[in-house]
């Protein structure tokens, strides 16, 4: 990993990374460098753990371990848009996601599903509509 920050437009001094809460750094730092193919920096004494692309360029992720457990739902989540709905929903279970909707929500050409982390933090993988064929 690069040791600089991404900056996505915007403001110059501004840099985008999203926390998330766990309760295991090991754990989620796995889980998620799986989800996203992200790189996690190794593991420190402290409470954080951060994540990054392989080349360093993209949203940093920064786990932040807490010691309360996740009591509601999340008022910000993450959207992970893939081609292939089934096929990523079937490869995130096998890292240990767990899936909080039976079958797709669909809505507007959109479908998703809303799945859970190994701490119960939400997030969603969709489908994006399929652009109309033109003839």
């Amino acid at each position: 990993m690069t040791g600089g920050p991404t900056r996505f437009g915007g403001r110059d001094d501004v840099v985008l990374a999203v926390v998330l809460d766990c309760a295991d750094l090991a754990r989620s730092g796995e889980f998620w460098s799986g989800v996203l193919g992200y790189v996690a920096e190794p593991l420190s004494p402290g409470r954080y753990r951060r994540l990054l692309p392989p080349n360093g360029n993209g949203v940093e992720l920064l786990l932040q371990r807490v010691p309360e457990p996740k009591a509601s739902k999340n008022r910000m989540h993450i959207d992970l848009r893939v081609p292939d709905l089934d096929a990523e929903v079937a490869r995130l279970v096998s890292l240990g996601a767990r899936c909080r909707t039976e079958s797709p929500v669909e809505e507007d050409g959109w479908a998703w599903y809303v799945l859970a982390d190994p701490d119960g933090n939400e997030f969603c993988v969709l489908r994006p509509p399929v652009p109309p064929v033109e003839l």
